[in-house]
């Protein structure tokens, strides 16, 4: 029997990676992608990587020091996920494994896994026990707040490469602005093509719940975040009011966040992150917790390895497609016919294009 490989070292690297489709958003703008990847070394030769998004130029030095911190206690260990991972929580229990403490554990987490699936030959979906195959996707990239005729324009170009599902953001001053968006960018596409929108928390309770029975008469195929997201009751009520299912999750923090949702009927859907739900071994947690109750989850950010995932998820609704990484990938996640192509290579299907990352490092 083969001798499970030993953790010998663990790098992170800060970059800010700019954004083909800079996204405005009603909370804010994002217009580079601030990532923090992560190398981790095997006494086998194999280097396991990873990624986490930060939203936040300003955090990704901090994290990836804390990343590197985190590694030091890991250093010497059998590369096992779930015992890496519980491990670090034992270590960060006073911390709290949230905010930049968790996205560190998840791209450790990450990174552990990937080297496990590589270590036995196969892709991350096959080790989890799943098929890789083709994965209906929708093109979140860009449509942010620009007014309707310039969102109308951007849609069309949201549908290379065969999308056929995109994602308005929504929060304009009025809600007959979100409306004008929402018809100007329906007008350009087509009723074939399903329309998610996004308010990224935008809204206070009863205006969500009044701008939301406005925009039910539009065929939205969900309305995220109208309110802040731990507000689960303000998310329950308006989910109560209105016929267009609500999407949450992006900004939950760990299966804890998670079960008080579901308890709350704060959604009909639901979308985990894959840094704040806690990586893979997160993901894995967010998915049994779904399945009872046939909650639809769908994922944030991290395509490459959410399409994995998506692979062992008895509820797997949508991926979002976000390309924020693409510009330090050797080998972009492929998409066609609107759906993502889970690779076949071994690990989660990633391999850094080193050039791009010295360019962009932060």
């Amino acid at each position: 029997m083969s001798q499970t490989p030993v953790i010998r070292a663990l790098r992170a690297r800060a970059v800010n990676v700019p954004i083909r489709r800079p996204l405005a958003t009603a909370t804010g703008a994002v217009t580079h992608g601030p990532l923090v990847l992560v190398d981790l070394d095997t006494d086998a030769g194999i280097t396991g990587v990873g990624y986490v998004v930060t939203q936040g130029g300003y955090a990704v030095k901090p994290l990836a020091l804390l990343i590197e911190g985190l590694g030091e206690f890991v250093q010497g260990d059998p590369l096992a996920p779930f015992a890496v991972e519980q491990k670090l929580r034992r270590r960060m229990t006073l911390v709290g494994v949230q905010g930049l403490a968790m996205l560190a554990l998840a791209a450790i987490d990450t990174a552990c896994w990937d080297a496990a699936a590589k270590a036995a030959g196969l892709p991350l979906a096959r080790l989890l026990g799943g098929v890789p195959r083709s994965i209906p996707a929708y093109n979140s990239n860009g449509l942010g707040i620009m007014g309707p005729e310039r969102a109308a324009a951007q849609a069309v170009e949201l549908l290379e490469h065969g999308f056929k599902a995109i994602k308005v953001r929504l929060g304009y001053p009025t809600v007959a602005q979100d409306l004008a968006a929402v018809r100007a960018v329906r007008g350009a596409v087509g009723d074939a093509v399903a329309l998610m929108s996004d308010y990224n928390q935008a809204l206070l309770p009863p205006e969500a719940e009044s701008r939301a029975r406005a925009l039910d008469g539009e065929g939205l195929a969900w309305i995220e975040e109208p309110v802040r997201f731990d507000d689960y009751a303000g998310c329950a009520r308006v989910a109560a009011a209105v016929a267009t299912p609500i999407q949450i999750g992006e900004n939950c923090w760990d299966v804890h966040d998670m079960r008080k949702a579901v308890d709350a009927g704060a959604s009909d859907y639901f979308m985990p992150d894959l840094g704040k739900i806690g990586g893979v071994s997160g993901w894995l947690r967010a998915a049994a917790l779904a399945a009872p109750v046939g909650l639809p989850l769908s994922t944030h950010l991290y395509p490459e390895v959410s399409a994995h995932l998506m692979c062992v998820t008895p509820t797997a609704h949508w991926l979002e497609h976000m390309d924020w990484a693409d510009g330090i990938l050797a080998e972009p996640l492929e998409i066609r016919d609107g759906h993502a192509l889970v690779p076949e290579r071994p690990g989660n299907g990633m391999r850094w294009n080193e050039a791009a990352v010295a360019k962009y490092l932060a």
